[in-house]
């Protein structure tokens, strides 16, 4: 069953000769990024190897959560909230977005005690975020029947559509003037004493003096090519979609063994709250080190296994040149197969939470591979080494929430603005310099 179908996007057929700035990746990143910088009067060009968010960004399951971030990203978030709640005025499209809440529920006191301690991070902000029980958990859950000591709620947090957000923000760039060209990839950079001038594309040159590369789960093989150290892995999520279903919660919630949140369709988007996929890869001995930690601190939500992916990472070009076809034309689109064992066990741990779900019927299922990086923050940063390149990508899981703010951010470092906050922690030079790596999330 094929990956969920995100809303088409027309695209521009002439290449531009020059532009100001290619961004390069259709996602949730680089749309983001493109329509901030049109609006500011940048020429652009958006540079998608397949469709528009046509890879994690329309598979991703669709929250937009303050909660449970790790706390170097709340500034971030908060920006990001602000652009998710003009974004449909702004787009003139449609985005799904709505503040309906999100819960994470604890069965526990040790789980209780943690969430409650997690809270006081939105305190400085004057953000709600408080622990729930009793009737007024009930409330927000109608129908549930799982036992919990109470569950971390945030009003302020939401959820959106994820076939829907990408493409419509695409439009918007491209209404503000931006380029924009799918199946169209960026086989290299051109580099002219010693900094951008301009990529290479399947169709030819464009030239430019900045470059985004937001290109989710492909980036570490764009940078490498170009030099770059780039430490990201894929981990591979599973997600399924059900038909309408009446008198559900309204509220997104995580639990022991399932994460639910209501679609516009009246469905549930429904997908394990504990456990992710990773595929053993030679990227995963080349970074070992790297994420050593990372792998040591959530080892209890990690399924390790050897795949196909093996022999198809280990058959990948790593180096090309710009008149060569490239890995990002052999693989328009990642839809890898999703685990039939996570969508039994998601699915049946949501029916016994909540009933109500007894009557829906599975209507498609997928999986997506997450961008991670081995502090789960994002790379959001020049880089040094290459002056007019800049790099967005490595969001962890986190990053359709937070992509207004990061395309914001980007935009800002492009064009030398002031900064909407503070990018030291997201520099990709902390994994050269010396620097703790440490994750600090909550999820």
């Amino acid at each position: 069953m094929p990956g969920p179908k995100p809303d088409p996007v027309p695209q521009d057929l002439r290449l531009p000769t020059r532009v100001d700035t290619v961004v390069i990746g259709g996602g949730i990143i680089g749309v983001t990024t493109a329509l901030e910088l049109a609006e500011r009067g940048q020429r652009v060009a958006l540079c998608e190897k397949g469709e528009i968010g046509a890879e994690q960004s329309s598979r991703n399951w669709g929250w937009v959560r303050i909660s449970r971030r790790d706390p170097r990203e709340i500034p971030l978030m908060i920006e990001a909230i602000r652009a998710w709640e003009g974004m449909e005025a702004r787009t003139g499209g449609r985005t799904g977005y709505r503040q309906t809440g999100i819960l994470f529920t604890a069965q526990d006191d040790r789980t209780h005690a943690q969430y409650e301690r997690w809270s006081r991070n939105l305190a400085p902000h004057q953000i709600e975020c408080r622990m729930v029980s009793g009737a007024e958990l009930d409330r927000l859950l109608p129908g549930h029947r799982m036992r919990m000591r109470g569950a971390l709620y945030t009003p302020l947090d939401g959820r959106a559509e994820p076939q829907w957000a990408a493409p419509t923000i695409a439009r918007a760039a491209r209404a503000a003037g931006a380029h924009v060209l799918t199946q169209c990839a960026v086989r290299s950079l051109d580099i002219e004493a010693g900094r951008v001038a301009g990529v290479i594309t399947e169709r030819g040159r464009i030239a430019c003096d900045s470059v985004v590369l937001a290109g989710g789960a492909w980036s570490r093989l764009f940078a490498g090519n170009a030099g770059i150290y780039l430490p990201q892995l894929k981990v591979l999520n599973t997600v399924m979609r059900t038909t309408p279903v009446e008198g559900g919660p309204e509220a997104s919630a995580w639990a022991q063994g399932f994460a639910l949140r209501r679609r516009a369709d009246g469905g549930y988007t429904v997908a394990s709250g504990t456990e992710n996929m990773v595929d053993l890869v030679p990227d995963s001995f080349r970074l070992a080190r790297a994420f050593w930690p990372a792998f040591r601190a959530e080892w209890r939500s990690l399924r390790f296994r050897l795949s196909r992916r093996w022999a198809e990472e280990a058959a990948e070009a790593r180096r090309w040149t710009p008149d060569e076809v490239t890995p990002f034309e052999v693989t328009r689109i990642l839809d890898p197969a999703p685990s039939q064992r996570v969508l039994r066990s998601s699915w049946a741990a949501a029916r016994r939470a909540f009933p109500v779900l007894e009557g829906a019927e599975v209507a498609q299922s997928w999986a997506g591979l997450i961008d991670v990086t081995p502090d789960a923050i994002p790379v959001i940063s020049p880089v040094e080494a290459v002056p007019g390149l800049f790099i967005g990508t490595g969001f962890s899981g986190h990053g359709f929430g937070i992509g207004p703010g990061a395309g914001r951010l980007l935009a800002d470092l492009v064009t030398g603005r002031a900064p909407v906050v503070d990018p030291a922690d997201f520099r990709l030079s902390r994994f050269t310099d010396g620097s703790p790596i440490r994750s600090e999330s909550g999820f």
